[in-house]
């Protein structure tokens, strides 16, 4: 494992018997369960980018079978790891001052640790030699940064405290044995294999789509008239936070408790997951009720036999614990095109671009224009 990192999840609907797991081993990123927020090109700092960038250029040379590697895939693992170094100096070489260290993974319990990892590196890399802790940016631990460390800054030495070396040593670790990056399949893979957690490789891929869009633009050539109006309204509210039972015709508001993770979102101003539909389609004069169930009942419905590529841009789109049985819908998201969706997806991030197989259980979807 590269580290040891899980992500909290929650549906949008009550539902007893719904987990949430939760360790921030790293410093200096996300919220209290791990979650970085944010999510825009504009969120990184210049040089981190040009790390993320650089080590894209580099990755023919030390992995020429691997494909697909891009700057996006680099940028959601370090949101999630370090908020991209948020709080650090990053000097024109790439050194990160002061360094990034996770907690000391000694079974103690700190920080939910309950392994101990003995030293690999006499305290080279992580600042001691009582055990091992992660590090750097891409938080790897000093055992996997011996296998994969590479020099891209130019100076001789692999660094992990350096942002093209961590970002080179995070592309080659993803890239694996030949890897394409461009299946999702393989993508999921790489991610997984950095940590073992469902959890975090479907945070980790949001923010991938996120950057990728960012990048790319939400691309809503061809859309007009009042489909247009619903998703640049959801759009225009893109990394305001989730919160539970949050939004409303006029925008976001505070939340209720609690999730079925016990989060509240009384103190929270935002959206969950239905609250952002029911905005958007105010914005078009389209009264929506308020849960992702009843919203499933209004308008065309489009049955999950027949595929995503059924939906188009402005349709909800619905996941269910038992695809077919809608009263079990617990989660909604708005269909942007292309593959993505406009989502709030659960406690701790905020809305943002997701693919539409972000989440489990795709019960179809509903177009009401």
């Amino acid at each position: 494992m590269v580290l040891l990192l899980s992500v909290a999840v929650c549906c949008t609907a009550p539902l007893s018997g719904a987990t949430s797991t939760y360790l921030a081993l790293q410093a200096g990123a996300g919220t209290e369960d791990g979650i970085a927020e944010g999510g825009s090109a504009a969120d990184i700092p210049a040089r981190m980018l040009t790390a993320y960038k650089k080590a894209v250029q580099l990755t023919g040379r030390h992995a020429p079978t691997c494909r697909g590697m891009r700057w996006p895939i680099l940028a959601g693992i370090a949101k999630v790891e370090s908020n991209h170094a948020a709080g650090h100096t990053i000097t024109a070489g790439g050194d990160i001052r002061p360094r990034i260290y996770g907690v000391l993974l000694n079974g103690s319990g700190a920080g939910g640790n309950t392994t101990s990892f003995p030293d690999t590196d006499g305290g080279r890399w992580d600042g001691t030699a009582s055990g091992e802790r992660a590090v750097g940016p891409f938080q790897f631990l000093p055992s996997t940064w011996q296998s994969i460390g590479r020099d891209a800054s130019g100076d001789q030495v692999a660094d992990p405290h350096n942002a093209d070396d961590a970002a080179l040593g995070a592309a080659l670790y993803l890239c694996g044995d030949g890897r394409d990056l461009t299946r999702r399949a393989q993508l999921k893979a790489a991610i997984y294999q950095y940590n073992h957690s469902t959890a975090y490789v479907a945070n980790v891929l949001g923010w991938i789509d996120q950057y990728a869009q960012a990048a790319n633009g939400p691309g809503l050539n061809g859309v007009s008239g009042t489909v247009r109006t619903v998703i640049e309204a959801a759009l225009s509210q893109r990394g305001v936070p989730y919160s539970w039972g949050g939004g409303s015709t006029t925008g976001p508001s505070y939340g209720i408790c609690c999730s079925p993770s016990g989060k509240s979102g009384t103190h929270i101003k935002g959206f969950d997951c239905s609250g952002l539909p029911l905005y958007a389609f105010a914005r078009a004069g389209v009264r929506l009720p308020r849960t992702a169930a009843a919203q499933a009942a209004v308008g065309e419905r489009i049955p999950a036999g027949l595929g995503t590529g059924a939906l188009k841009p402005g349709d909800l789109v619905f996941y269910a614990y038992a695809p077919g049985r809608d009263s079990t819908i617990y989660h909604v998201g708005l269909y942007l095109g292309r593959g993505q969706m406009i989502n709030a997806a659960r406690p701790g991030t905020v809305v943002r671009l997701d693919a539409v197989d972000a989440m489990s259980g795709y019960a179809g979807g509903a177009r009401l224009l």
